[in-house]
Formats: structure tokens, C-alpha cells, sequence
């Protein structure tokens, strides 16, 4: 709410609700994690000052507990919902922003997303993540790197990505694994690899996020991207998109990813063009990108 249409409450009112915030910040006083206890206190003051604020009534307590059950619910080993609502209130991209600061040149990070499976197929450089995964071929090629311009040999490099359909391998049905791998810079820090070219795609909006969504009018839509996750030894873990440049959705990317540093340019090339590697694609278009990773130092 905005000042001038906060409520008032008289002294004494303030004072018992002040009292009570006092009371419940005091009884983690003896927690023995030090951080436990100071995040609990910070969390209460937060919680009991928004509750002030908008004077929250039982009814609508109610209803945001009605919304959290439902939350977790619909939450399984294949689906996070609660990393959808941290998401979409960019709670996920501001706890990405505080815990990776700008250090020189170093690529930003944006958010992790709830489609990365652990154990993906390795392919070496210039090897095909699409695994059966229907859409454009893209080629995807850069160099891994510190700061200072050291080439990071055997960085290992995790990307996963949706396909045509807009849906992740693990939003089928079917076991399957597609539109994801892992693969190892060379010695020059290199890297390549032919994937999908992005396409933009809705966050599952069939349960009580997507019903959040549509009460406020704001569209599920995330703008194309391609997932990276790169991590070498003594180097901070990267974990970042790249966006297509053009996409009309790069203003209003639902969970708040799009960083200007990461919007790149995939270049379609013409049916017949000769590809890096020489594949044939069989008259089919392609694009290509070129994004180069910097590394940070670990703390």
C-alpha cells in the first residue's frame, strides 16, 4: 500500500501489535545457529511488518494459507511449484543477484529454473544435445575463460533446454532425455555444440501459480533461452541463460531472467550453407550463436 492510503492505528493499537512482534523476535534468542537465529528474526520483522502494513484480514490469511497448501500439493519429484512462485516474485532472481556480485567481466548468472536433472549424456565438442528433440538446429560455439583472459581447459559445461513444443524432457510422459548434456572445454578453453534454436515457452501455469498469474494479468511466458551451467576448479559456478535477440519477450520474461550481457545473436543461416563441423543437415535452415563464458574466482 501506498503511504497516503495506509491505515492509521491509535497509539495503543501500535503498541500491542509492536509488543507482539517484540515478543516473537525474542523467543529465538537462544537458537544455537547464530545465522538460524538472525534470519528467523529478520523474517518475522519482515512477515509481521507486511501484515501491518496492508492490515491483513483473517479472510485473506486464510486464503494465502489455502494458496500454499495447493502449492505443495501440486509439488512432486518432477514438478516444483514453489521454485515457480519464488520465480515469478523474483525472489529466485534477486537471491541470484545477491549471491553472485559483479566482478569485472565476469558472464552474470540468472535463474536456475526447475527442469535441471542431474546425470545428463556426456557429448564431446561439436556433438548433438537435441537427442531426438524437435526444432531448428543451432550451432553453439565459444570459449571459457577467466578474468584476466586465462583459457579454462576441462571447465565442464551443463546446458539443457526446451524443445519446439516448449516442453523439457522431463515434462513428458515417456522416460526420455533430450535437449540436454554435458560436454568439456578443450585446452584453448573451447567449446561447441549443436543444440536447438531457443523458442519462447509458458512455465507450467495450470496450478496455483499459473492462477496467481492470471488473477494479476501477467502472461507465463519466458523468453527463449538456453540453459548453461559451467564449473571449474577454483572458479565461483556459473549458472546462466542466453536469449535470443529480437524476441518480443525479452521486457517481460515471467520469472525476471533476461539480462542485457546475455541476449546474443542467433544467425540463421540459409538452407544449403555449410555448417562448422560439416554436417549435413539435409537443406535444412539453421542458426548459429557465439557466446563466451569468464569465469570468477571462487571466494
Amino acid at each position: 500500500m501506498t503511504p497516503e492510503n495506509t491505515p492509521t492505528v491509535s497509539p495503543t493499537q501500535a503498541a500491542r501489535e509492536d509488543e507482539l512482534v517484540d515478543r516473537v523476535v525474542a523467543s529465538f534468542d537462544g537458537a544455537d545457529d547464530p545465522r538460524l537465529r538472525d534470519v528467523l528474526q529478520s523474517l518475522t520483522r519482515h512477515l509481521h511488518a507486511f501484515v501491518r502494513d496492508v492490515r491483513l484480514t483473517e479472510d485473506e490469511w486464510n486464503t494465502g494459507i489455502e494458496f500454499l497448501t495447493a502449492t505443495g500439493h501440486i509439488t512432486d519429484d518432477r514438478r516444483q511449484e514453489f521454485i515457480l512462485l519464488s520465480d515469478v516474485l523474483g525472489a529466485s532472481m534477486q537471491t541470484v543477484t545477491v549471491n553472485n556480485e559483479a566482478r569485472g567481466e565476469a558472464t552474470e548468472a540468472t535463474v536456475f529454473g526447475p527442469f535441471f536433472i542431474e546425470d545428463s549424456p556426456e557429448v564431446a565438442i561439436g556433438g548433438d544435445i537435441a537427442g531426438g528433440a524437435s526444432g531448428q538446429p543451432c550451432w553453439v560455439e565459444g570459449t571459457v575463460r577467466t578474468a584476466d583472459g586465462k583459457p579454462l581447459a576441462g571447465a565442464r559445461i551443463e546446458v539443457w533446454e526446451a524443445d519446439d513444443n516448449g516442453l523439457y524432457d522431463v515434462q513428458y510422459d515417456e522416460e526420455r532425455v533430450s535437449a540436454r548434456a554435458h560436454l568439456f572445454s578443450d585446452d584453448d578453453g573451447r567449446y561447441a555444440f549443436w543444440a536447438l534454436t531457443p523458442t519462447p515457452y509458458p512455465i507450467p501455469h495450470d496450478g496455483p501459480v499459473g492462477s496467481l498469474l492470471a488473477a494479476v494479468g501477467r502472461s507465463p511466458m519466458r523468453a527463449s533461452h538456453l540453459h548453461f551451467m559451467v564449473t571449474a576448479p577454483g572458479m565461483r559456478r556459473l549458472v546462466t541463460h542466453i536469449f535470443v535477440r529480437g524476441d518480443d519477450l525479452l521486457d517481460s520474461d515471467s520469472v525476471f531472467g533476461v539480462k542485457d550481457s546475455l541476449v546474443m545473436d542467433f544467425v540463421e543461416q540459409a538452407a544449403g550453407t555449410a555448417t562448422p563441423d560439416g554436417r549435413d543437415l539435409a537443406g535444412a535452415v539453421w542458426a548459429r550463436v557465439e557466446f563466451d563464458i569468464v569465469l570468477a574466482d571462487a571466494e
